[in-house]
């Protein structure tokens, strides 16, 4: 619905006095409205486009050469600095000690003579194995040689399958409870457009779909293919799959259909997701599942031989999975002449879709929502008379350059429009001229609430959803709403929905208030699109959503709260009309809605790639950048460097950017990067159960949850960490104490637990478990096998485990006063989050902290972490060197990653390098003849691991023995 504002123009003599004259192009005559403020904003971006090609067109061919010479000063630099850093500790050995190592290294010095071999990047040392046949076969395969292959276009075709399946469905129609559903489904949008669909897809092999929220194309158009086929007497020959981008959804889509169908699921309609599936009847079904599984899938079938129909649902998310496998379909479709591929997505921007597949046909169906009226922040100032903190005249802010352009062009003559047409008072048009609007202001919401609740003319009756970026602003409006005492439990229900929040409270979101009480619900963007609350009449949008975006450069990923796109904002505003018309008031100026991007940026160009560039080697896709540079919104060749030098960091890729046999393992488990390795260094350990506890949780979530008025959360977490100094630990500690507890409930309220989080936790742990059985690295799928965990209780083992997935993640403690004082071994100052058990700790028995996630946002934080000693980094890191003392380098000892660096002598620095030069042996004939490694038998590997383990154990409890401690 449109806005209450009427048309304005820019002013002629806009600009301000005493500046030059801007040359602006001229506006074309004739526009209104929001027309004019989308008219400059297009001006904005091609001054931008063309600012940009200036500078690529001016870039001297000599730029290469000096970005070369700039990269060797800086490897110069850091050599340099390497000099200056102090070491980060000691490490020391006994005589005695050093002794028995190097007889057990002359007794291990032939363990493996094969590895010895000149020819080892091209695997002959590997022994003739069903994985050695795999593995070569699989890096030496191409997904387009395969596809040419294995491709087959015959069509099945049963005609005993066609009749029975034309008959039940015949006997389906007759049943009034059929009827019932068909009479329900005959009111959406989709059905009245169903005969132009099925054609549209019988006559193309790429079609686009796109409809508002409503118009039921999630439900209604795989059923139309297949009941068309089934009247047809070809149900035999379909065969669907429909993509969800969100587990709970492929689940709730499948069985809504299966409901209308009047079936149970496992019937023609089924679904599949990670750790859960009923599958559909084999041929004339359709199946719901998650990109994830369907991608899984094409590494085994890439060509997807018996598929007849793939429906890719919800594309308009752009999430870097969706993006992907629409990039490979084209690929397939070059060979798969048969195959029917449906993008469906939302009206705002299928186009986009409808291009990159070369102009397929585009049909949109009508939304089925009521109308909305919009209001602006100028509106909500002239209704609540509201004041911004911050008054100083705009002249003294300081401003970008693009930010005062912005200013100039834009929104100073929108304000002097409103100005000259006297639709609002002074005071909001002073209030504009206050950049503090720009940013979440919770007293503003406040004062909005208070009159929407307490204004006579305000008496609706429904719910309000108002979206805030974080929890931080949740928290901040929920405490002064109570603080108030403005809004008492008995006329007021008030719902904080976050994704960490516990859910126990949240069913009260999706009923009804009861009589005389109005529902406030206190959101971030999880009520965008994954809820769907209909009883909510009024939402209140602050403008700002909290979004991940990562550094091209450093490849730290930041978290903060910017504008919404005119996406997010649509997507708002429908939430107010799912019942009847409702209301949504915007907290940004009419005139910065139209300037808003129309969309976020795609989710892969804003995360780390390191599992993509895994599942494309999976797919057999060739070289990472070539094949991310045809997706529909490339990633920056940076970023993609940045994951492959991390993946090659791990092991996983070679310098040809070819899979390891480790990459190969990593890539097959359906965790992160890191995770992977810390599994199969478990594993070799035996202490398999606290990390699959660690991995289960880093790959899906914490079950931690917060607490919205208070940090009890926080302390019950500290208590779970047991004073291991390990968020990782307490993880584990967390599944297990879930898993032994009697009463469950109790524990999970005790320690604020997710217990649905744990089931799932819990049933992830046993899939892993059984991956790694069926590499053979374990000798029992279950997770507490006492074979796998003969180790598990070893904490220092297990940090030292940790470290080695999580590494080069790594954080140096330089201080702890009140508050620990943390830096990267770059020297960037980083804090723990809040939410570490390591924000509570006074003092450190080490100053090296690995960790697995640190995002930007008021500062640089770190949200996990554990305290790890340095024979666990030098064992298990990467650019080990020796130092001897010289005229230039006054040090002695050992350097890990050419930044960290301990003090030892040099025959412990030789005994170290020896031994870790037998455990890299000992891991690389592992992962290339998987084989569990007995820890009930003495042999020279196993002698080995033994040692290291020891170290390590002895260092974390200070037990090393130094009584003959010596210099040489």
């Amino acid at each position: 619905m449109t806005s209450r504002h009427s048309n304005w123009r820019l002013d002629k003599n806009s600009e301000p006095s005493g500046s030059k004259p801007y040359n602006r192009p001229k506006r074309p005559p004739g526009l209104r409205g929001r027309a004019i403020g989308l008219w400059y904003r297009d001006q904005m971006a091609k001054k931008r486009l063309d600012q940009s090609s200036l500078e690529v067109e001016n870039e001297d061919f000599s730029s290469s050469r000096a970005r070369a010479k700039e990269a060797k000063l800086q490897r110069k630099k850091s050599f340099e600095k390497l000099k200056d850093e102090k070491p980060l500790g000691s490490i020391l050995l006994s005589d005695q000690k050093k002794k028995n190592i190097n007889i057990l290294l002359n007794e291990t010095l032939d363990m493996y003579p094969s590895l010895q071999s000149k020819n080892i990047t091209s695997y002959e040392h590997l022994s003739d194995t069903e994985f050695k046949h795999e593995f070569l076969q699989h890096i030496r395969g191409n997904m387009m040689e395969n596809l040419k292959r294995k491709c087959q276009i015959s069509k099945y075709d049963n005609e005993a399958e066609n009749e029975r399946f034309l008959d039940e469905l015949k006997d389906k129609k007759k049943k009034h409870a059929y009827k019932q559903m068909q009479n329900v489904r005959n009111i959406l949008p989709s059905m009245k457009m169903k005969k132009e669909i099925i054609d549209l897809i019988h006559n193309n092999q790429i079609t686009v779909i796109s409809g508002e929220t409503g118009c039921g194309k999630t439900t209604q158009v795989a059923q139309f293919i297949l009941d068309d086929l089934i009247e047809k007497g070809q149900g035999s020959q379909c065969k669907i799959i429909c993509t969800q981008p969100r587990r709970i959804s492929a689940i709730s889509v499948a069985e809504r259909v299966a409901a209308e169908r009047d079936e149970n699921i496992g019937g023609s309609v089924g679904f599949q997701i990670r750790l859960e599936k009923v599958m559909p009847r084999n041929r004339g079904s359709i199946l719901f599942c998650t990109t994830g599984v369907l991608l899984k899938r094409m590494e085994t079938d890439p060509s997807l031989n018996e598929i007849s129909h793939i429906i890719l649902d919800e594309i308009h998310e752009r999430d870097i999975i969706s993006d992907f496998l629409i990039t490979v379909l084209k690929d397939v479709i070059q060979f798969r002449k048969d195959i029917k591929i449906i993008l469906m997505s939302a009206t705002l921007n299928s186009e986009a879709f409808s291009k990159y597949y070369n102009e397929a046909p585009h049909i949109n169906i009508p939304g089925f929502t009521y109308p909305v009226q919009e209001y602006f922040l100028e509106d909500v100032l002239q209704m609540t008379n509201f004041k911004f903190e911050d008054n100083r005249p705009i002249w003294r802010k300081k401003m970008s350059v693009g930010r005062k352009r912005e200013w100039h062009e834009f929104i100073e003559p929108y304000i002097r429009q409103l100005e000259a047409e006297k639709k609002y008072s002074r005071h909001v048009t002073n209030e504009l001229r206050n950049l503090e609007y720009e940013r979440v202001d919770i007293n503003l919401i406040f004062e909005l609430l208070l009159k929407l609740c307490f204004s006579q003319k305000n008496n609706d009756d429904g719910a309000i959803l108002i979206f805030v970026p974080g929890l931080a602003d949740i928290q901040k409006l929920s405490k002064l709403m109570k603080e108030s005492e403005k809004f008492p439990m008995s006329k007021f229900i008030i719902i904080p929905l976050h994704s960490q929040l516990p859910t126990m409270d949240q069913k009260q979101i999706f009923k009804p208030a009861p009589k005389g009480t109005k529902k406030i619900i206190i959101a971030t963007n999880i009520a965008e699109t994954s809820i769907t609350i209909d009883d909510v009449t009024t939402v209140i949008d602050c403008g700002f959503i909290k979004i991940s975006n990562v550094d091209t450069e450093t490849g730290i990923e930041t978290l903060n709260a910017e504008m919404v796109s005119q996406a997010n904002a649509a997507q708002r505003k429908g939430r107010a009309g799912r019942v009847k018309p409702g209301i949504c008031y915007h907290l940004i100026t009419k005139i910065r809605y139209d300037l808003l991007d129309k969309f976020l940026k795609p989710e892969v160009l804003r995360k780390r790639l390191e599992d993509v560039i895994l599942q494309l080697k999976m797919l057999q896709l060739g070289k990472a950048e070539s094949f991310l540079s045809k997706l529909m919104d490339p990633p920056e060749s940076k970023l993609v460097q940045v994951s492959l030098n991390l993946l090659q960091r791990l092991g996983a890729l070679n310098s040809e950017e070819n899979l390891t046999p480790l990459g190969y393992h990593m890539a097959k488990l359906p965790v992160p990067a890191q995770c992977s390795k810390m599994l199969i260094l478990a594993s070799l350990f035996s202490c398999v159960d606290p990390i699959l506890s660690i991995a289960a949780s880093l790959g899906f979530k914490e079950a931690n949850q917060l607490s919205v008025s208070q940090d009890d959360s926080d302390k019950r977490k500290y208590q779970l960490s047991m004073g291991t100094k390990s968020d990782h630990i307490a993880m584990h500690y967390a599944l297990r104490g879930y898993e032994d507890a009697e009463y469950k409930y109790g524990f999970c309220k005790e320690f604020f637990l997710s217990s649905s989080i744990l089931r799932l936790l819990i049933e992830m742990r046993k899939q892993f478990a059984q991956h790694l059985f069926d590499m053979k690295f374990t000798s029992s799928s279950h997770p507490r096998s006492p074979s796998d965990n003969l180790n598990s209780d070893n904490v220092a083992l297990i940090k030292a485990i940790i470290s080695a997935g999580l590494y080069p993640n790594v954080a140096v403690v330089t201080g702890c006063k009140r508050v620990p004082k943390l830096r990267s071994v770059s020297h960037e100052k980083m804090e723990f989050h809040p939410k570490s058990v390591l924000s509570k700790e006074k003092s450190f028995s080490s100053p090296l902290i690995v960790y697995h996630t640190r995002i930007k946002s008021s500062s640089l934080y770190i949200h996990d972490g554990t305290i790890v000693f340095p024979l666990s980094l030098v064992f298990f890191g990467d650019q080990f060197r020796i130092h001897e003392k010289t005229s230039n380098d006054r040090f002695s000892g050992v350097s890990i990653n050419g930044t960290m660096r301990f003090v030892c002598t040099q025959s412990t620095a030789s005994a170290i390098q020896n031994l870790r030069d037998r455990l890299n042996q000992i891991l690389e004939w592992k992962v290339s003849h998987p084989g569990q490694v007995s820890w009930a038998e003495d042999n020279p590997e196993l002698r080995i691991l033994k040692t290291i383990m020891e170290l390590i154990t002895m260092e974390d409890n200070e037990d090393l023995d130094l009584s003959d401690y010596d210099d040489n």
